[in-house]
């Protein structure tokens, strides 16, 4: 026994310094962690007629470990207005936008920042550079601070030291990095009794009604004022086509609609050339008719399946012989393909309003989304051009603007169960505003939208718990993207800007 108690003694003794050589090198090879970069500037613009003088906070901000070793760095762009002498009589926002796997550049560069990039609003593609950057009158800067987020994986963000991307990507994992940023951002700036409001837009809403949770709950909660939905996605079994699933069809049957009748596909006399009252019966037809129609399933009869058929056809504006041929499942991709086909062309996703040139038609989906490369362009080079130029952020790492990385590795579970399920954190949300009496929520939804379907929102709020009378719903003749129509961007600043007031 002595013997291998030697031997083993011996070998622990020779091999420590192996070990440790090996570690040093290893340490060794391993680039050092910069220090995290900051760059700050003044600035005045004229909003509404008014001065408004604001610092621009353009850098990273570090996350750590238990161990107190930073593990990600967060890119953000703060405007904080000067003069202010109550941080509590000022509220604060943070922003972002969804993907996952997007960076914050389309609210930033087309909403509430103090700039903007000038895009058509009629739907048609912005061509080539260059772009118009003009001082944004839509900025939110008059009645609120504002933090715009690029989450890890986005942006200039980036995991660091032996973190990696996947342990921020997931539902949770991403809601909890950036509740640590907010808590961060409120020590650092002293702001911790500010009024404060988070604004999502598309993924970013999911985000958003998880941060609910991540920062009220618990007792080191941060309370909320306002949370601001912009083209919601709360519940995903609303927004996915897949084999048995129908409630995603019922919800996107309104904005199919929609879309049909601004491209005139529809009889508008049937309703008296109003849009309003076209909208409602599509709804009630989508909850009344459609949704049984689509649990009876073969058990209809014939007949029954062509006059559904033709009455769909009417709202959609599509055949009805193509809607039975679907088994009334119009799959909203192929929808897009279908409906102005024999016109030479099919819609956007993001926006129903655009139009897209396919080399052939008879493909089941388009080619690609013409409301998506229409306007991509003006922002990327916006956002670039802006941060280096203007802000003087010096990085010469890639601003990633929307990358398949994080999407592709996120973790969509919310628990431990192992039971598949779709998401849905409209619960979170819902409890949210039922433990925190003054949190009010507004959805802002476009019509065209078929990327996040304002009826698929509608169906996720008024249930789950919400406290329905403490969310205002604020509607716009456009798509996913509502502010790149300049009368419409101008009318969810004037909503948002109403609701921010209201909520403190």
């Amino acid at each position: 026994m002595f013997r291998g108690w030697l031997v083993a003694l011996c070998l622990v003794l020779f091999s420590a310094p192996a070990f440790a050589e090996e570690a040093a090198k290893e340490a060794k090879d391993k680039p050092p962690i910069p220090d995290a970069k900051v760059f700050s500037s003044e600035h005045s613009m004229k909003l509404d007629g008014e001065t408004i003088k604001y610092s621009a906070t353009a850098g990273e901000t570090y996350l750590y470990n238990e161990k107190d070793e930073p593990t990600a760095s967060i890119f953000s762009t703060s405007y904080i207005r000067e003069g202010v002498s109550d941080a509590t009589s000022r509220p604060v926002t943070f922003v972002f936008n969804g993907g996952p796997g997007s960076a914050s550049l389309w609210l930033h560069m087309g909403a509430f920042g103090p700039k903007r990039v000038v895009t058509p609003s009629d739907a048609t593609g912005v061509g080539a550079p260059p772009y118009a950057i003009v001082d944004n009158q839509n900025s939110l800067l008059d009645v609120t601070d504002l933090v715009f987020i690029d989450p890890v994986g986005t942006g200039y963000s980036r995991p660091l030291g032996d973190a990696k991307g996947k342990d921020f990507y997931g539902v949770n994992e991403d809601a909890e990095s950036i509740a640590e940023f907010i808590r961060l951002w409120l020590t650092k700036n002293q702001r911790w009794n500010s009024p404060k409001f988070l604004a999502g837009e598309s993924y970013g809403t999911t985000r958003a009604a998880a941060l609910t949770e991540k920062l009220q709950g618990g007792w080191n909660g941060i309370g909320l004022n306002g949370v601001i939905l912009m083209s919601a996605i709360l519940d995903f079994q609303t927004g996915v086509f897949a084999p048995g699933n129908d409630t995603s069809l019922i919800a996107y049957f309104p904005t199919e609609a929609a879309i049909a009748w601004y491209h005139g596909k529809v009889d508008k006399a049937k309703w008296n050339n109003d849009f309003q009252a076209f909208l409602t019966d599509a709804r009630t037809y989508a909850t009344d008719t459609l949704a049984p129609a689509l649990i009876r399933g073969s058990t209809l009869t014939p007949a029954q399946q062509s006059q559904i058929a033709a009455d769909m056809s009417g709202y959609l504006g599509v055949s009805a012989e193509w809607i039975g041929e679907a088994k009334l499942r119009v799959d909203a991709t192929r929808f897009r393909k279908e409906l102005l086909r024999r016109d030479g062309y099919t819609v956007g996703r993001f926006d129903g309003r655009y139009k897209g040139i396919d080399s052939e038609g008879t493909s089941d989906s388009p080619e690609n989304d013409p409301s998506g490369y229409g306007m991509d362009v003006a922002y990327v080079a916006a956002i670039n051009d802006y941060l280096t130029r203007e802000l003087g952020v010096d990085f010469t790492r890639r601003y990633k603007v929307l990358t398949g990385e994080p999407g592709a590795k996120w973790n969509w579970s919310l628990n431990e169960s192992g039971w598949p399920e779709y998401v849905n954190v409209t619960p979170w949300l819902g409890k949210g505003m039922r433990e925190n009496p003054d949190l009010k929520v507004l959805l802002a939804a476009g019509w065209y939208d078929l990327a996040t379907p304002f009826f698929g929102a509608e169906m996720a709020l008024h249930k789950n718990g919400v406290v329905l009378d403490r969310i205002t719903f604020d509607y716009y003749d456009a798509g996913h993207m509502m502010y790149l129509s300049q009368a419409e961007g101008t009318k969810l600043s004037d909503d948002v800007r109403a609701f921010i007031k209201a909520g403190h």
